[in-house]
């Protein structure tokens, strides 16, 4: 918003929240990092479930990092069944360095990127992120991707996008692809 004397009141503080089976979560999240850092805004990604390098931890070293940064908190393992101790401690610690990016006054967007899978596969508890939501400064823009969004997730979201699944080139054998998905 634009006031009679030419300076902008940034209108920040929404939730927004990317679910869904299909591709483009992260990706829809990490454009919007973009958007941010071409306003000057400054990001940052706590990435859950993940221990992989991707393209994304190359651009942002090269050409973001003074304006986005990005932690993974993820063990490696895909979860199945009974989550590990380890993967506990480490949705835990990512919890709580997000929980300081929110509230460090640096950040004016706060991306959670499979922050729904970490609380479908119960490492990271749905009433802890509701309180983090909560407590979110007013300033801040919070997203929240992953699968599986729990309800009341959804129900306190300003913003939710299911990514629907209508055709994948998965489905006919090709695999992840450097630069596409990784």
């Amino acid at each position: 918003m634009v006031q009679p004397d030419g300076s902008i009141v940034r209108e920040l503080g929404k939730i927004h929240v990317y679910t869904g089976d299909s591709k483009g979560k992260t990706t829809a999240s990490l454009g919007l990092a973009l958007r941010a850092v071409g306003r000057g805004l400054y990001v940052y990604v706590g990435q859950f479930m993940k221990k992989r390098h991707c393209g994304e931890h190359e651009a942002i070293g090269k050409y973001l990092s003074g304006q986005i940064k990005i932690e993974q908190f993820g063990t490696g393992a895909f979860i199945f069944g009974e989550p590990r101790q380890k993967d506990y401690d480490v949705a835990r610690d990512g919890f709580e360095k997000t929980l300081t990016a929110l509230h460090s006054g640096k950040y004016q967007v706060v991306i959670m990127d499979e922050i729904n899978v970490a609380v479908s596969a119960g490492v990271v508890n749905v009433e802890n992120l509701l309180k983090l939501i909560a407590e979110k400064p007013e300033n801040v823009e919070l997203v929240l991707t992953g699968r599986s969004a729990h309800a009341k997730i959804v129900e306190v979201a300003d913003l939710v996008t299911e990514m629907k699944v209508v055709k994948h080139y998965y489905s006919s054998g090709v695999s992840s692809r450097k630069g596409i998905e990784e």
